[in-house]
């Protein structure tokens, strides 16, 4: 009996080296040699796609030098619910992964009991004691590896999950960035605006003293004032919409709108980061959402071993001492114990094609994981080159702009002057001052673009930038 132990024994810790399914292998990506919009940059060597999502990606936010955009990142990190939420589902994750691992062990349990009767008779009552206990332990050996395959798919998800919270941690901070500099552009829109509105209503000023004196027409006294009414339902418009930026930043940062706020900042001046020369294929690396797709990928990998295990039988060790004895203090004598040792063996014979079924479903799933963790990357690539593009169009757009706001405003100032002097109809000052307006404002927006678009590329490219990298042009 102690030989056939030992045999199987040695058979069972052989055999459970081997594990069911293919081992896990990163798919292939097409990986090209440069960015499209690299602006013509040398050509960098791309390294094999290996997700880096773990790295450090430091301040990314701090290339724009604002000491309050700083303040509101450090609430993101603490207050922000989402994250809140992530951060559980990635230690629920993990406690999978103990749960699965668990597995791998033996259990052990313990009975116990102890009864008292009474019974009567012909000669009297009598009363009995009897106590029992019973240890036992079960192993059912990982012989085809189908609980490590489980171990290694709660790991891959956990790892998943842990991309998917960097992910969230990514959007959170680039929603803010973004609607931080979109508030401090709709400052200057509106500081714009009320300057536009006092020299509408100086305007309106001039027409009705002329029409008073008999120099100008009724129509345009009827034109500056629908001048200063638009201009001054565009400030409403904009008072509206910074409240609501402000509402969503106090979300972002996990407060109500009613506890926070955002004064304006006169001194506040945009600052733009530079595109650091020849962007290095490893930010692209680790973008959080790329990694999180080859992790799920892992675990479809692991869900297949685990389905062609199911096809080879199980094994299951058991052993067990237990005793009975009248006497408390006799329990565990060697007399009143008992002992056992067992070996089980369990094998599916007909169940219809469901394990084939469950296989095939495994390596469908296998195959969408692959094609997702595929788009994702592809998609990623669109992102980085949209944001490249975007960057250099845009500082194209800005210098246009700047002549643009220029040269209305100088014809804005020559329209009101031959105005004043009766050369032309208020006609043509109610263009140029609309035509000054919306240079201004377009100016504004170019700039306020190129700071989003600098948050967008970084998140394209998975966070990572470091103040150094790149110089903050105004």
């Amino acid at each position: 009996m102690r030989a056939h132990s030992v045999l199987i024994a040695l058979v069972v810790t052989v055999v459970s080296g081997c594990a069911a399914g293919p081992d896990y292998v990163r798919p292939s990506l097409a990986v090209p040699a440069e960015y499209k919009e690299a602006r013509g940059e040398p050509a960098k060597d791309w390294n094999p796609a290996a997700p880096a999502d773990a790295s450090d990606r430091g301040a990314w936010w701090s290339v724009f030098h604002d000491p309050a955009l700083d303040g509101l990142m450090a609430q993101v990190e603490v207050s922000n619910q989402n994250l809140a939420a992530a951060e559980a589902a990635y230690r629920q994750a993990r406690a999978l992964v103990r749960e699965q691992r668990a597995a791998l062990f033996p259990s052990v349990s313990l009975d116990g009991s102890g009864t008292r009767a009474r019974s009567a008779g012909s000669s009297g009552s009598s009363v009995g004691q009897t106590y029992r206990y019973d240890i036992g332990a079960s192993w059912e050996p990982d012989v085809w590896g189908r609980i490590r395959r489980g171990v290694e798919g709660a790991r891959a998800q956990a790892d998943a999950s842990a991309a998917d919270l960097a992910s969230a941690r990514l959007a959170a901070q680039g929603e803010l960035a973004a609607n931080y500099f979109q508030l401090r552009e709709t400052d200057i829109e509106t500081g714009l605006l009320q300057s536009t509105v006092a020299a509408y209503q100086r305007a309106l000023s001039i027409t009705s003293n002329r029409y008073a004196a008999a120099i100008a027409a009724k129509s345009d006294v009827l034109q500056a004032q629908t001048q200063l009414a638009n201009a001054q339902a565009s400030l409403a418009n904009l008072t509206q919409q910074r409240a609501q930026l402000e509402h969503a930043i106090a979300v972002l940062v996990g407060k109500t709108p009613a506890d926070f706020a955002l004064a304006p900042d006169p001194a506040w001046r945009a600052q733009v980061p530079e595109v650091p020369a020849g962007v290095a294929s490893e930010l692209l690396q680790r973008r959080p959402d790329i990694a999180a797709a080859e992790r799920r990928v892992a675990a479809a990998n692991a869900e297949v071993g685990a389905a062609q295990a199911a096809f080879f039988p199980s094994f299951t060790l058991s052993a067990s001492r237990g005793g009975g004895a009248s006497q408390l203090g006799r329990l565990f004598d060697a007399p009143s114990s008992l002992w056992s040792l067992g070996v089980a063996l369990a094998q599916t014979l007909f169940d219809a094609g469901a394990r084939r079924a469950t296989r095939d479903a495994a390596r469908a799933g296998y195959d969408q994981t692959v094609a997702q963790y595929r788009q994702t990357a592809l998609t990623a690539f669109q992102d980085v080159e949209d944001q490249l593009v975007a960057t250099r169009v845009l500082v194209e757009r800005t210098g246009f702009y700047t002549q643009a706001s220029q040269s209305a405003d100088e014809a804005e100032r020559i329209a009101l002057n031959r105005y004043k002097s009766g050369l032309v109809a208020y006609t043509d000052v109610v263009v140029a001052q609309t035509a000054a307006l919306s240079a201004r404002q377009s100016l504004a927006q170019a700039t306020r673009d190129r700071q989003t678009t600098a948050v967008a590329l970084i998140q394209a490219l998975g966070g990572g930038w470091q103040a150094g990298q790149g110089e903050a042009n105004p």
